[in-house]
């Protein structure tokens, strides 16, 4: 099987902070792939690499078989690659609609039925996004805004969506409901790599998981592994 990702002896430095060293993972077609471990280890630093939002020191960053080393962040869009930041990053003064239209726009503006078509997926998925589409996103819950965060990264249509904390900030009952939206993602076709602290949400809807140390990968496994392991609190 061809890898949809891969990471090789990725090496980032913020100024002269080594902030990552040597990591290298992959994500393979159809999988939901996690990266935990405390915060600061560099899970979202290799996040920022890959969509091109830090610059690499060191090492390979392969997409479909592509390397995408150094490449815009908004060509990386184009091919594929998709951001949920942490800390959602809505745009707080526009509506729930507009916030979706930005996130198509990748689509030329003629092609009215195809964002037609993502809009109503991305309702499908998330109805309250529906009832609230003329309010504005800042008026929003935080889960609100974290399943408007999402549903603008799925009008981009990508092949990898990328998530960052994804349950931060939010209430038990809504973090349940991302990670049971995300796992209905992965499967109607979405490959998912996730950025995430409470290694038990994580856990539970994975296939595979690499462990953060500080600056580097500790160990990785299958997620049955994982859960068995001795230096994962679950």
């Amino acid at each position: 099987m061809n890898k949809l990702l891969e990471v090789n002896n990725l090496t980032v430095c913020y100024g002269t902070v080594l902030a990552l060293e040597k990591a290298s993972f992959y994500v393979n077609p159809g999988e939901i792939v996690g990266m935990i471990g405390p915060n600061g280890a560099g899970k979202s630093t290799a996040l920022n690499a890959i969509c091109g939002l830090v610059s690499v020191k060191n090492g390979e960053i392969l997409f479909q078989e592509e390397s995408i080393k150094g490449l815009s962040p908004d060509s990386l869009v184009k091919k594929g690659l998709s951001l949920v930041p942490e800390g959602r990053r809505v745009f707080t003064s526009m509506t729930v609609f507009e916030n979706l239209e930005m996130g198509a726009f990748t689509v030329p503006k003629k092609s009215i039925s195809e964002i037609k078509a993502r809009l109503e997926k991305v309702f499908h998925l998330f109805p309250i996004l529906r009832e609230r589409k003329k309010q504005k996103a800042g008026t929003l819950s935080s889960g609100e805004q974290q399943m408007l965060a999402i549903g603008r990264a799925l009008m981009l249509k990508p092949a990898l969506l990328l998530l960052d904390e994804p349950s931060l900030g939010l209430s038990p009952n809504f973090v349940d409901m991302v990670f049971d939206k995300l796992s209905e993602i992965n499967k109607a076709g979405t490959s998912i790599l996730l950025v995430e602290q409470n290694a038990s949400k994580a856990l539970e809807i994975c296939h595979r998981g690499y462990v953060f140390g500080i600056g580097s990968i500790a160990f990785e496994g299958e997620k049955e592994d994982l859960l068995k392991h001795e230096n994962i609190i679950v």
